[in-house]
């Protein structure tokens, strides 16, 4: 493809992950305690599609890369001031929660309007990237009903690679059960991809390409409007973290069968 392609990374903060998580019963529903004081990320999955976006961009001369991202703007911010030096893109925010409590359809509308809102963006040259999974909306959903939002049928999902053809095709490595991966053809744009974790390492950081960016973020943020997220109907009962459960027994002289064997009980019941 000469004129390069139109890339559009979906992707949302979420608390650093190296953080105690509570959840608490909020005036809307289930929430995590001060979380808007915890330290947030890139989600790690969205991380994964932006630099394999990035990195497609880079060798297909005329090709454009936004990220779209829902999330409160400070904390947006916050995690901008570290993305932006290390690939080079246009933001566009959506000011509104990042709660992984959120429904993925209501998440999935605000991300599709905002995908058409963008000036100048070609269907014909459209790629649309994300995460597979989320490390907080962890619906598995969230993309899928971006790219039926978008008219997008061609949608793949658990994506390692992608390498375009001489021909405008593509080739697309998914994983699949087995701990194999299934290698398909897609004819061209558009088309949706949900990254697992791809082949490349996380950029360095680059204090140019953070300032060039900075100086389009910074109004784009300025820019965003407040949206409320509705919560799709979903209703929660209870929300509390996993606990910790440890039962040992020490036992001598067991064969590796014997084991086996209890260990295949414990697990059946």
């Amino acid at each position: 493809m000469t004129n390069g392609y139109h890339i559009v990374v979906c992707g949302s903060v979420v608390p650093d992950p190296l953080q105690t998580l509570e959840p608490v019963a909020g005036p809307t529903g289930p929430a995590l305690k001060n979380e808007m004081m915890l330290p947030a990320v890139l989600d790690p999955w969205a991380a994964h599609a932006l630099y394999e976006a990035a990195n497609l961009a880079t060798k297909v001369v005329g090709s454009k890369l936004w990220l779209v991202s829902v999330g409160p703007k400070a904390k947006l911010q916050q995690v901008m001031m570290t993305i932006a030096q290390r690939v080079s893109f246009e933001l566009v925010p959506v000011d509104a929660s990042a709660s992984g409590f959120a429904d993925s359809h209501s998440t999935a509308a605000l991300l599709a309007e905002a995908i058409q809102s963008i000036p100048g963006l070609d269907r014909t040259r459209l790629l649309v990237f994300g995460g597979w999974e989320s490390a907080s909306r962890g619906a598995g959903t969230t993309m899928q009903l971006v790219g039926e939002r978008l008219d997008i049928l061609d949608q793949f999902q658990g994506v390692d690679q992608l390498n375009p053809q001489p021909d405008g095709s593509f080739e697309v490595l998914e994983r699949i059960e087995g701990g194999r991966h299934q290698v398909s053809a897609c004819s061209g744009p558009p088309l949706l991809l949900g990254w697992a974790t791809g082949n490349l390492p996380e950029p360095r950081n680059n204090p140019q390409v953070g300032m060039a960016n900075m100086r389009s973020v910074m109004p784009a943020l300025q820019r965003a409007k407040s949206v409320p997220l509705p919560v799709g109907g979903l209703h929660f009962l209870s929300a509390s973290p996993p606990k910790q459960r440890r039962q040992t027994r020490v036992v001598k002289d067991l064969s590796s069968e014997q084991i086996a064997q209890e260990i295949a009980e414990w697990i059946g019941k």
